[in-house]
This record gives structure tokens, sequence and C-alpha cells, in this order.
């Protein structure tokens, strides 16, 4: 396989490995690694990101980690402007981009192109997000389609974040969210990319999880916390919503020990894993699926 004039995204579950094997690729491809997962773009979250360690780059360059300050705001739209240029200086370098990490959202949004939606009311989204607490999420996405019958088939039922909204834009802007899907464009043509998920059978994925929830602790994730706590994140930015965040703050208040704190870290782990791979069946059909006992192969084959 020549992948040199591709731009390649590896996607997989937390702790799948991702990294280690973007690192392998880049060897071959002469390539450069650029971060696609949420958390990994805050300077302040390193070790609860489980952020690449500079030692292990092997000479790589990788951008778009540790950049952004926990006190802001990052969009998905935040990330896709900084990537397209990313993508594009790369290229000019004569070496292949190489995006990887976790986070489907931005992934859909590079190949897919971002739905520019005009803002919504926090009034709105506030009464919508009541709604869905109040219904449940099984009566919530049957009121879903019976707003929008256009919607069935296109999203998942439990999938609560994308059913809000879908339900949200229907109610604001009083179109569809797949008509707004269908004015969206990509910068990219679909043979632009090459597409790699590592899935990683369920018992062995939890297992590696439960290993690494147990070196985070031990490699400093409570002082991370303490640290974070120090900077008093507001309530509503997007770096609280880290796993272990709220884990080790609870523990520092000491209202778990630390045996507790570290299995419900690890449970959320698992629980986030298992979204990622449900979100994986229902956006990346497309993608090659890569066995973990199938890597060795793949990369001769490059």
């Amino acid at each position: 396989m020549d992948l040199k004039s591709k731009i390649i995204l590896i996607s997989g579950p937390t702790a799948s490995g991702k990294s280690g094997f973007a690192i392998k690729v880049a060897k071959k491809v002469d390539g450069e690694i650029i971060n696609a997962d949420s958390i990994q773009v805050y300077k302040e979250l390193k070790i609860l990101s489980a952020r690449p360690d500079p030692k292990k780059y092997q000479k790589i360059k990788h951008h778009l980690y540790g950049f952004h300050n926990v006190t802001k705001n990052f969009s998905t739209g935040d990330w896709l402007k900084l990537v397209i240029k990313k993508i594009k200086e790369i290229q000019k370098r004569k070496k292949t981009p190489i995006l990887v990490g976790g986070t489907g959202l931005y992934f859909k949004a590079l190949t897919d192109g971002l739905v520019t939606i005009p803002n919504i009311s926090f009034k709105l989204r506030n009464q919508i997000r009541d709604l869905q607490k109040k219904l449940g999420q099984k009566k919530f996405y049957e009121r879903l389609l019976k707003l929008d019958p256009s919607l069935r088939g296109k999203i998942n039922p439990t999938d609560s974040q994308r059913s809000i909204r879908a339900y949200e834009v229907r109610k604001f802007t009083k179109k569809s969210l797949t008509e707004w899907f269908k004015n969206t464009k990509s910068n990219f043509m679909e043979d632009d990319f090459f597409k790699v998920y590592i899935d990683f059978p369920r018992q062995e994925l939890i297992e590696r999880i439960n290993v690494r929830t147990r070196e985070m602790m031990e490699n400093g994730a409570i002082k991370e916390v303490k640290d974070f706590l120090k900077l008093r994140v507001r309530k509503d930015k997007s770096a609280n919503k880290a796993i272990g965040v709220n884990e080790i703050r609870e523990y520092l208040k000491k209202q778990k020990d630390l045996n507790d704190t570290r299995d419900k870290i690890a449970i959320k782990t698992r629980q986030y894993a298992k979204r990622q791979s449900t979100w994986a069946r229902g956006n990346m059909m497309s993608w090659i699926k890569l066995k973990p006992k199938d890597v060795n192969k793949f990369l001769k084959k490059i």
C-alpha cells in the first residue's frame, strides 16, 4: 500500500494503542502526527488525557497536543480550522499527515464538513435538556421522531447527545438536521483519506483500561487534578468533562477512598470506550477495522 499521498486517519476506543500505532505508521510513510482527541488539546491535563509522552515521539513531529488552556472552551470548529491548516503545512513539506485520536466528531467534521447552524439560545437548549431528563432517552427519542420523522435510522436511539442536538435544531431553525447536513461539504475529497479503526476485543480492552488507570494514579493524576482545581475552571468549560477530574475531586474531599476512586475512573473509562465503539459502528462503516493481532501484518503491507 502506498499511503504517502493520503491523509491517514487512525481512531479506536481509548486505551487501544492508537498513539503507538500512529508512530509506527509515521515511520513507514515519512509522516507527522496531528491530535484528534478533544481532551489532549489541554496543556494542564497531560496524565488524565493519556497525552503521548514527547520522550516516545521517536523524532516524529506531533501537532496540536497540550496547547490550549483549560479555562477556555475548545470546539470542534476551532479544531477543524487548525487541523486544515496543519494538514496543508505538512503536505507542503512533502510529508504525510496522520490524524490520531478517539473523538469521533472531529473525524466527522474533517471528512464530511462542519454543519454551520445558527447559535441556539441557552434558554431553549436548557428547556430541551430538561425535557430529555424528564422523559428519559427512550421517550425523548420517540418524541424527536414525531417532530422530525426524517431522522429515523439516522441517529442511534441511545445517543442522547445527538438526539438533543437534533431536537434543538428542529425547534430553533424549523429545519431538520438532515437538511443542514445536505448543504455541508468537506475541504477534502473522500479519496484523500485512508481510514483505520483499531477494533479491540472488549475483554482485552477492559484489561488495558484497568492497567492504564492504575498507572495514571501512580504517575501523578492526583496532583494534576489538585493543580487543575486551583485554576477554578468554570463548570461549563469542556475540560471539566475529562474522566478523572470529578472522581479525584471527590477523593480530595475525602468522599471516596483511593481504591474506590481508581475503580470509578476505570468504570467511567470503560463506559466511554463503549460509547466510542457505538459511534464507530454508526459513523465509521467505511473505515478499515483492524484487530490488534493484525497490526503487524498491516504495517508490513505499507
